[in-house]
């Protein structure tokens, strides 16, 4: 497993936003568990599951603590809510963030400019992040996952400030 991706409980993504998601995904050419709550599953892409089988899968739920702790998770693509960044940043998980609302905004632009753990994806005019996009931020951070690469040594001085506190 390379990433895992999950917008949250409460995140109600568009048709339109999904569909970017779930292409992104598979574009990024990285194996990926993603989460999509049963309301959800009729937004993704026709043939999405079926066409993804060998790389991708798709759960209702999952234990998201457990699999970021998996030391197979090189990415998390998330909405960047504070309980998911924390629980990233105390696992040494890189982020790409792309945040829907309220205190998303805030917290991607300390995944990515404060602590440079991870990147924005940033949204086009219509509040979606493409899938371009999200291909693009995923293959940038999954390449810098290796040992002595910027995410690893960006975490490494996180935990070692974090050990001073």
């Amino acid at each position: 497993m390379d990433s895992l991706a999950s917008y949250g409980s409460f995140a109600e993504l568009e048709p339109e936003h999904m569909e970017e998601v779930a292409w992104g995904l598979r574009r990024s050419n990285a194996y990926f568990l993603t989460v999509v709550g049963e309301s959800q599953q009729a937004k993704l892409p026709q043939n999405f599951k079926e066409e993804t089988v060998e790389k991708g899968l798709v759960v209702s739920w999952c234990p998201q603590l457990e699999v970021l702790a998996h030391r197979a998770i090189g990415c998390f693509l998330t909405n960047g809510g504070w309980n998911s960044t924390l629980e990233a940043l105390s696992l040494g998980v890189p982020m790409v963030v792309a945040p829907v609302w309220t205190d998303q905004p805030t917290n991607a632009k300390f995944v990515e400019d404060v602590w440079g753990i991870g990147l924005r994806a940033r949204a086009d005019d219509k509040g979606i992040v493409r899938r371009e996009v999200l291909e693009d931020c995923i293959g940038k951070v999954m390449g810098s996952v290796d040992e002595g690469g910027s995410s690893d040594k960006c975490i490494d001085e996180f935990v070692a400030k974090l050990a001073v506190w």
